[in-house]
């Protein structure tokens, strides 16, 4: 985590916030409360004014946002205004405002909320300004900002007060800003190939769709307990047994599981069926869909993560899941199909080898720690082990593999996607496999969900099905190192005491 602050504010901050609630009380005793405004017509945001210029130069402007950054200069002053869109620079001078008006310019602070009206101009040094002939105070900042706005460098502190991170860093806003259009342009794509956008219950009597443990909840009117849903999976195939062929949903799923710099408890998942395709149906639609994303978004299907290009024009590569492990280790596919060979060949590799340990547990690590790594460019993992892989279709030649694929890229698995198993009986059979992983201690395993099986029995169509971690595609895009870089409020555990934002952030990165 992040250092350099202790939690407490430095010693010459109260002194600081008292100087600022000093000056609102002394506008409220002149009869101007900031906080009493309710609106402010503004004509243009500050990007509007400088890409505009040749059109609005000589004509009068109302702008509005946040103070920054001001420079007396005698009977000017000079200051900053930030707004959504960016920033344009202010001047207010004497002899427009007027002496009592001028003076009023003390009672402002860096961080205050104004509207300014007054003519577009440049500057003998060339900066686009509005001078501005009217001034209003719409919200004033009690607490000082980050010093400077040379950033606010302490991590934790980034991520707890994500306000202010906004307010300081202008990279962290485009960061939300494609994940924003990220997600726009998922939509449109989706859209235009005929899928409908739904909605499933976020509380699940059965948390299905998954390999992973949930979190629990009560429902006390009904006095049972529910599950905040680990995957939508289950509920729109339930849908495609309807005759909705093509459905999807982007919403927020809930793991019970670890914080990494690539895992949140929280996160945003896509997942799209297709009725009539399979799983190579759906490597063409992934991979068509996250370059067009990219495309829209950056302007670019090749992006650089972390010091390495990452380039997304289809098609992408390729692999056989037992191919690329083999290749990178001395193990032969045998030892990948059952639970004590894998176990004997993690306790080799150097690799977690309890006996309770998941089959899918310890190929999955085999996976990760040295194949993993080495997918910067986009890949198609493809045919994955059947037994782990309890809702996937198999291979009809080949029993034991299963037709799905993982999507990797930047070293980053970013997502699974499978041929739909709608064979009832089988899928039957398979979650009485995993009840008997459950009932030995796997808390992972997949429960069984008698009414999804009654619902295939109606029967469903062959289907192809695509999950996607919205975060770590955002990542990529953003070339940021951790989850938390990309999600707003990201978990964190809870402060002790809450310590008040400090004026003068210098801490060091983490």
């Amino acid at each position: 985590m992040g250092g350099g602050s202790t939690g407490r504010p430095p010693a010459d901050e109260n002194e600081l916030i008292r100087n600022r609630r000093g000056k609102l009380a002394r506008l409220r005793e002149r009869g101007e409360d900031p906080f009493s405004i309710t609106g402010y017509s503004r004509t243009h945001l500050a990007a509007e004014v400088r890409d505009s210029f040749g059109t609005l130069e000589g004509a009068t402007v109302r702008v509005a946002g946040r103070l920054m950054a001001r420079r007396r200069h005698g009977k000017a002053t000079f200051a900053d205004l930030r707004d959504g869109s960016g920033t344009i620079q202010l001047l207010f001078r004497v002899d427009q405002l007027g002496e009592e008006r001028y003076r009023g310019l003390d009672d402002l602070d860096d961080g205050d909320i104004v509207g300014a009206e007054g003519e577009v101009m440049k500057t003998r040094a060339g900066e686009i300004t509005v001078a501005a002939a009217g001034l209003s105070l719409l919200a004033k900042a009690l607490r000082p900002l980050p010093e400077k706005w040379h950033g606010l460098r302490d991590v934790e502190l980034r991520y707890r007060r994500r306000y202010l991170d906004l307010i300081a860093n202008e990279e962290t806003r485009r960061a939300f800003e494609v994940r924003s259009r990220l997600i726009a342009s998922i939509r449109r794509f989706l859209d235009e190939r005929g899928f409908l956008e739904v909605e499933t219950p976020m509380m699940q009597s059965v948390a299905g769709g998954a390999l992973a443990r949930p979190f629990v909840t009560h429902h006390n009117a009904l006095d049972i307990d529910l599950h905040l849903r680990i995957a939508t999976e289950l509920h729109l195939k339930r849908l495609v047994v309807g005759g909705m062929e093509r459905v999807y949903e982007i919403g927020r799923v809930f793991r019970n599981e670890g914080v990494s710099t690539q895992h949140n408890p929280e996160y945003t998942l896509l997942e799209a069926y297709q009725a009539y395709a399979d799983y190579r149906d759906i490597m063409e639609l992934t991979e068509s869909m996250v370059a067009r994303a990219a495309e829209e978004v950056l302007g670019t299907p090749k992006v650089t993560y972390q010091g390495q290009e990452v380039d997304f024009t289809p098609p992408w590569h390729r692999v056989a899941w037992t191919e690329a492990v083999t290749a990178r280790t001395d193990l032969t596919p045998e030892e990948l199909q059952s639970k004590e060979a894998a176990r004997q060949a993690c306790e080799r590799l150097g690799l977690p080898a309890d006996p309770e340990l998941h089959l899918s547990t310890m190929v999955d690590n085999i996976f990760e720690r040295f194949v993993q790594p080495t997918l910067i460019a986009p890949a198609f993992v493809t045919d994955y082990p059947t037994p782990v892989s309890p809702l996937a279709k198999a291979h009809g030649d080949r029993p034991e593999l299963a037709q799905r694929f993982e999507p990797f890229a930047g070293g980053m698995e970013l997502g699974n996607a499978f041929s739909e198993l709608n064979d009832p009986d089988e899928q039957r059979r398979r979650f009485e496999e995993q009840a008997r992983s459950r009932a030995a201690g796997d808390e992972e395993a997949h429960p069984m969900d008698d009414d999804f099986l009654l619902a295939l029995e109606y029967a469903m169509p062959p289907t192809g099905g695509l999950g996607i971690g919205i975060d770590r595609l955002v990542m990529l895009l953003t070339d940021s190192a951790s989850i938390r870089d990309v999600i707003l409020f990201p978990q964190m555990r809870p402060e002790s005491k809450q310590p008040t934002p400090p004026a003068d952030q210098t801490g060091s990165e983490a």
